[in-house]
Parts: structure tokens; sequence; C-alpha cells
């Protein structure tokens, strides 16, 4: 009660949620309503009230006059949590323009430059924000969201531009975009090209930082995304819309020196933000978590997430009731389902969708017709994106969008071509449901008869498995790089194929049922054949 108390006063007043923050030196500005859409107030564009401020750390309520006042923190970067009903700037680079840095004197030197000096601080310095008012919107919102789109070369930018954007060109009604982390593969002078690509697909684009983002020359954490931030703003961050909440943080810290340089986990400052602001939440609200690093361990017994840290986070979501958390990095897909065992203690277990790569194996594979490689993921799940649509309750659904592909394409078969006529079954049909999940119903049938259960399977993929071994049989390089070796897959199904069939073609349908979607079929077949003692 005392926190709801608490925050109803801050609405009123404009004062500043400041959890063991410096009482020096205010920042102070403004976030106006930008009427005309140029980016600056004019004389007769007013202050919003009711607008949260943040500086990474501490949250400030704009008053009846759009104004609020912040902590200083050097090396901080200032933003506004858009809310739903209004846009923020666009930038010169197309992409949203809602923060703003505080380097007076320029932050630390690496490859890629860094933030320049800001300039110096003081009491006449302002902070302001344009917001533009939006028509409202009923209804449900539509967004994208790729995993890891990660190029290591133009060549890549070239892949990801013909493979994943061209083809949503014109051809979508998504609202919002959302990029999980690796936007590039460790070469951050490559960020420019890659946001020209996206910013053609014209709806505000979210990005998370991912492990392939930091500055590796940097010597601590607090510098290791120097080079994301110059580009993108704030590592850490919320945005709203009118179904949900979406809350972006840094889930790598940097460990210079180590092995690995790296893990998953959360800073204090950042626990601070996500305690000030999710108290300004209704408990009922949608919030969505996203990452990069996952919050499960996808390979049981190694943290690759610091089990505290998850568990702290957690427990701050715990009365939350609508929780849904994205994150990559693992170049695999899969649904986890959090309980006690990873920390969860809600009353449902908690949804944690691990996302498809954008590259999927890292852009590499034998090139089709159009010269992109295959570069299906090491699940047998080809290289995509996900549609993420909230109705206007903030309930979601999901769909997994093959690249290139038929919207229905869901399934992936592999079976024999040809099999003797009463050989002993022994062969199978398997299907990768790119969307399955361990309770997934998935059947098959035989020339139209009756419908079977197949059984999930803890193995690879025999079509990726294929691949591997047509890349160790070939005398020369079948690609710029080999297909990955493949992993057992999470979501791939076995049916035993009848061998006590007439002789010729026999179709194989296989059908799953997502929870989303719906029912979702492929086909294809194999022939029976007479062989010769």
């Amino acid at each position: 009660m005392r926190l709801l108390l608490g925050c109803l006063l801050l609405c009123l007043s404009g004062a500043t949620l400041a959890i063991d923050a410096p009482a020096d030196a205010p920042l102070a500005g403004s976030v106006f309503r930008d009427d005309n859409g140029n980016g600056r107030r004019d004389q007769r564009e007013r202050g919003i009230a009711g607008i949260k401020v943040s500086n990474g750390r501490d949250l400030a309520i704009t008053d009846a006059q759009g104004r609020y006042r912040l902590p200083y923190r050097d090396g901080s970067t200032l933003f506004v949590i858009k809310p739903s009903g209004y846009a923020a700037a666009t930038g010169d680079n197309g992409l949203p323009r809602f923060w703003a840095h505080v380097f007076p004197e320029g932050s630390a030197k690496v490859r890629y430059g860094g933030i320049a000096s800001t300039g110096a601080v003081d009491a006449t310095s302002a902070f302001d924000f344009a917001l533009k008012p939006q028509p409202r919107r009923d209804g449900g919102l539509k967004m994208l969201v790729f995993g890891d789109p990660q190029p290591k070369t133009r060549t890549d930018v070239g892949y990801y531009e013909r493979d994943i954007v061209a083809p949503l060109v014109g051809h979508h009604d998504a609202q919002l975009g959302l990029s999980l982390g690796d936007i590039v593969n460790d070469d951050l002078s490559l960020y420019p090209e890659m946001n020209r690509v996206t910013a053609r697909l014209g709806v505000p684009w979210l990005h998370v930082p991912g492990n392939h983002d930091l500055d590796f020359d940097a010597t601590r954490d607090e510098d290791s995304l120097l080079g994301f931030r110059n580009v993108f703003g704030p590592d850490s961050y919320a945005w709203e819309e009118a179904q949900a909440s979406f809350i972006v943080l840094d889930d790598v810290v940097y460990m210079p020196g180590r092995k690995p340089a790296y893990v998953g986990g959360l800073r204090e400052d950042q626990f601070a933000f996500l305690q000030a602001y999710l108290a300004t939440l209704p408990k009922d609200r949608r919030v969505v978590i996203a990452v990069h690093i996952p919050f499960f361990d996808p390979v049981p017994g190694v943290e690759t997430f610091r089990r505290a840290d998850r568990e702290r986070l957690f427990a701050l979501l715990e009365d939350h009731s609508r929780v849904l958390l994205l994150s990559a990095h693992t170049h695999n897909q899969r649904h986890y389902r959090h309980g006690a065992d990873t920390g969860w203690h809600g009353t449902q277990p908690l949804h944690e969708y691990n996302a498809g790569a954008a590259c999927g194996a890292f852009w590499s594979g034998v090139k089709d017709a159009q010269g992109i490689p295959d570069t299906t993921m090491s699940d047998g799940t080809p290289n995509g994106y996900a549609w993420l649509t909230f109705d206007a309750k903030g309930d979601y659904t999901l769909r997994y969008q093959v690249a290139r592909a038929p919207a229905g394409e869901a399934i992936g078969l592999h079976a024999p071509k040809v099999l003797r006529r009463g050989a002993w079954p022994a062969f199978a049909v398997y299907a990768n449901v790119y969307m399955g999940e361990a309770d997934s119903r998935v059947e098959y049938r035989i020339d139209g008869g009756e419908w079977k259960a197949m059984k999930r399977v803890d193995q690879p993929d025999p079509r990726l498995v294929a691949e591997n071994v047509a890349d160790e049989s070939s005398a020369t390089l079948r690609g710029y790089d080999r297909s990955p070796e493949a992993d057992p897959s999470t979501h791939l199904w076995r049916g035993t194929l009848p061998t006590d069939l007439g002789v010729g073609e026999h179709r194989i349908e296989v059908r799953a049922f997502d929870r989303w979607q719906g029912e979702q079929r492929a086909q294809t077949n194999y022939r029976l054949e007479e062989a010769p003692e």
C-alpha cells in the first residue's frame, strides 16, 4: 500500500524515485508534445505530465508542465519511456531517438570510438525529449522479433537484407520491431549499414545488446558497450505500448581476461531501475522482458546465467501475473517453462521464448540459386524470425517465419526416398516442428489412413546430419563455411514407415497442433520397391 501511495505522489509532484542515488548536481529537462514532429520544442508546444524518464538507475515522472529532475550520473544515458499514444523522435539512422548521453568528458577510448564529449553539465543544461501524439489504435499490436542477425562482413549484411528484410518491405503490417542482440559479429563498424537495412522496414525498432556487440578492448564491464550505446543509446530501458510494457536489459556481464570472457547476469543499477519501474505498473499488465543470453541453462549444469541474478529478477516479477521472457544467443529455437527449479514461484510457469536466429547458423552452408546460404541451425531449424502479436488485453500469440518461405511452413520433414517392400520396419519419417514443445501433439498417416502419434526423440535432425556427411565427403568447400554439426533437437518427432504396402509411391502426411496457430501440416513421399535376392 505504501508503494502504491508513493507512486501516486510521484505522479502528482514530478518528483524523482531514486534508490541510493546522489542528491547533488541534479539533471533537469522536460518531455514535450511535438505536434509538428520537428524534434524541437516550439512556442506553443506544451509539456506532457506523467511521463517516466530514467538515467538507467533512478526514475522520475514529469509534473504538470512536463518537467523532471534526476540525479546526476557521469557516463549515464538518460531516456524517456515512450508511453502508449505517442511516438518517439526518429534519428538520422531511421531508428527511435528517445535518449541522451551524459558524458561531459567523453568516454574511455575503445577501438570503435566510444562516446564523444557531450559538454559540461550545469544549472542551465536541459535534457528535453520530444514525443509526437499518435492516433489511437484500437485492437492489437503486431511486432517482428529477430534473434541474432550477426553479420561478420558486409557480404553477410547483404544476406540479412536479401533473406530477411527485403521480402518484408512493403508486405508487412508490423507496428514495432525488436532485435535480440548480436546485431553484428564483433565488427561494430557494420552498425550503420545494418541500421540502414533495418530502417527499410519503416517501424520503430528496438535493439538488445549481445555478447558480439561488446567492445572487447574495454578493460571493465562498464565500458564494454560504449560502441553499442553510441549508436543505439541505453543498454537497458523500457518502452510502452497500449498492450504491453517492454523492458530491454543488457544481460551480458563482461569479464576481461577470463575464459569465458562473459556470463549472463544483471547489474545493481539494472535491479534498481527494475524495482522502480515495475512499481509503476499494474500487477496484471503484460510485461515483456527482452534479453540476449537466455535465463535457462542450455547445457544442464553449466551456469550460463548467474543463478542468484535470475532468482532476484524472478522475485521482482513474481507478483506480476502476465510476464513473457524473450531471449536469443543459442542459435537454436525452443520454449522453456520456468518453475521452482529455476527460481520462479509464480502461480503459473513462466514462459521464455528462445528465438531462432535471423542469421541461422552464422550465414553458413551451401548457397541456393539466389546465392544465399542455407544456414540451418544446429537443431534443424531454418533461419528466420518470429511474429509476436498481442491482442487489446495483452494476450499474445507467436508464429515462426522461415526466411523467404510460405507463411504456413512450420514443419521440416525428412524421410527415406526408397525402401525395400517387406523390409523390417526400422526406418522412419522425422518431423522437426520448429515451434514444438515437449507436450506438443504430433501425428502422421500414410496414404490418407488413420492418424497415429509420433514419438518425440532427443536426437539430431537427420536432414542436417546428411548435410554434415556431404560436407565431410566433399573434396572441395561446398560453402564459405560448412553447416554446423547437428545437435540433439528439442522439437523432433519420429514415426516408423510401414513396408508392407504395395509397390510404388506412398504419401506421408504430418500434422502438429500449435498452441497459438492451431493445426499445421506438411507432407512428403517415399517409395517401396521389390528387390531381387
